[in-house]
């Protein structure tokens, strides 16, 4: 750039001068028309032509600029002003002309517009990372971060990208998207050796330079469907590895076409902090999914089972738990169903001492020995006595009280033989409404070291249901006031108007009832479970 006084010499020859000038030249009167400029000047200011209003085409700042000037306040020519034109940071620098003009040379300047263009690339990449993040932490599904990953990375860093996760087994997942495009998913049985620089992303080791990395090397299954006809169209690409907490996460693979500009330094360094966020996001949703899966297989244990018609024997059940949307808790029950019409099917309705999910694992223990003593069920005395020394061996096991239940069809009757373990007895709802508790008493178990049984013996006829429940029903607070137990006698009630109906009906009811009274209020867990003589002398398996 020429110094200041060459440039007023240079202005001061007038208009002629202004084709052979390097920069954007304007002469401006003292009435604020434009009088001349250059071709450069007509690039920079779209609207300006001879005989125009300078202030309209020109900037606030500029045309001010030309005011102070032109109208004489005493500014030396040495004073330039500076601001900004169409996105370029533009020194003006005036110089003097005839009848009180002014010729004002416009020079860029290149570094502080470049500066301000990486400001403005930096805002941009700061705010995609806040983005990024806030997608992320939308979900904890892995799909959902995957897509979120791919659609990203190919909208502000490619023009396509892949995302590898780790072999679980069962092969690699793939996720693909090419910019604005839909996202693919599949399972590839790949070799990582395939593509430079993947091996080592998905061992975690640091990203291979894009520039060592030939395109021709990218294998089919790493190319988004319709992406390019061939990997010859395929003018750069990228590896950056997705650190996860404690193990890398996978690794993103980013596309160029040939006729893109390749990945610069600065957008290399840009894509491992995309991936860094990216591969923590992921990680954390791959470690939640396990964490969900292996609650749900525990869980399955846990939870009480379906229950439906055994040899002729209709059986029902149903459980609230103590906490609002649990699904476990202290009270349980279970069904062995017989190998054989001739054998008795096994029930067992119990209810531990405690509340939640350390009271559930408890009831799933329970459930797993009496599962294991089911041989031996012909005897109930034995059955009881024998899970009463295993709780009491375990350590810090609370007591448990619970009704033990052995059905078999005979005809059209079907014979009960039911144990109390310190637990309310069993109710027998006959066809005339009347209720009747069967006549059993004994120990709790896991309380004593010998326990003391009375096994009843009861006949269900057609159309007659045995009721097994837990405390949680009667003991369940509500009413006008929220103070009143429900009570057995509300309890034989609702049963006595259930005469007749199915264990499934009557199990629904009750529970429906129970929960009516509670409403909102706490309670604790309530559990039914229903033994019935169905109507029909047809046996089923």
């Amino acid at each position: 750039m020429t110094s200041l006084p060459e440039q007023r010499n240079s202005c001061g020859a007038g208009p002629a001068a202004q084709p052979r000038a390097p920069y954007p030249v304007v002469t401006v009167g003292a009435d604020g028309v434009v009088l001349s400029h250059n071709d450069q000047a007509g690039a920079l200011l779209a609207q300006v032509g001879v005989g125009v209003a300078f202030g309209k085409v020109a900037p606030a700042w500029l045309a001010e600029a030309h005011i102070r000037r032109a109208g004489g306040t005493g500014e030396t020519l040495s004073t330039w002003a500076s601001g900004r034109i169409d996105g370029h940071h533009v020194k003006a620098l005036p110089g003097p002309d005839v009848d009180g003009a002014v010729t004002w040379w416009l020079v860029i300047d290149r570094a502080q517009t470049g500066v301000e263009q990486e400001l403005v690339r930096e805002r941009a990449r700061a705010h995609l990372l806040q983005e990024l993040s806030s997608d992320l932490l939308t979900s904890l599904n892995v799909e959902h971060c995957t897509a979120v990953i791919v659609e990203r990375a190919a909208r502000h860093l490619a023009d396509a990208a892949v995302v590898v996760g780790t072999d679980d087994g069962h092969g690699f997942p793939v996720t693909r998207c090419t910019a604005g495009g839909t996202v693919a998913r599949e399972r590839v049985a790949l070799d990582p050796g395939q593509l430079p620089g993947l091996a080592e992303a998905l061992t975690g080791l640091p990203a291979v330079p894009s520039q060592w990395i030939d395109p021709h090397q990218v294998p089919s299954w790493a190319l988004p469907f319709g992406f390019v006809d061939d990997a010859a169209d395929i003018g750069s690409v990228a590896v950056v590895p997705l650190p996860g907490h404690g193990a890398p996460a996978g690794g993103l693979i980013l596309l160029r076409r040939r006729q893109e500009a390749v990945f610069t330094p600065a957008e290399e360094s840009f894509a491992q902090f995309f991936a860094a966020r990216a591969g923590a996001a992921l990680s954390t949703a791959r470690w939640y999914a396990g964490q969900a899966h292996t609650t749900e297989v525990l869980m399955s244990d846990l939870l009480p089972p379906a229950l439906d018609r055994v040899h002729g024997i209709g059986f029902s059940g149903r459980y609230r738990a103590s906490v609002a949307g649990e699904r476990v808790g202290g009270d349980f029950y279970d069904l062995f169903p017989a190998d054989t019409p001739d054998a008795e099917t096994v029930a067992v309705l119990g209810d531990v001492c405690g509340k939640g999910l350390e009271a559930a694992v408890t009831a799933g223990r329970v459930r797993h020995v009496l599962q294991a003593l089911v041989p031996f069920a012909a005897d109930h005395t034995r059955v009881l006595t024998l899970l009463n020394r295993a709780l009491l061996s375990a350590n810090r096991t609370p007591f448990v009280t619970m009704v033990l239940a052995t059905a078999v069809r005979r005809g059209a009757h079907v014979r009960l033989r039911l144990s109390s373990a310190g637990h309310p007895a069993p109710l027998v709802v006959r066809t005339t409404g009347r209720v009747e508790e069967a006549p059993t008493r004994g120990t709790l178990i896991g309380a004593f070291a010998d326990i003391e049984l009375t096994t009843a013996e009861v006949t269900l006829n057609p159309g007659e249901t045995c009721l097994l429940y837990s405390d949680g029903i009667t003991e369940a607070r509500g009413g006008p006031l929220g103070d009143t137990m429900f009570s057995e006698d509300r309890l034989r009630t609702v049963l006595s108007q259930c005469a007749g109906m199915p264990p499934e009906v009557v199990t629904e009811r009750v529970q429906m009832v129970a929960s009516q009274w509670v409403g909102g209020r706490r309670h604790d867990d309530m559990a039914v479970l229903a033994i019935g003589a169905h109507h029909d002398n047809v046996r089923q398996t």
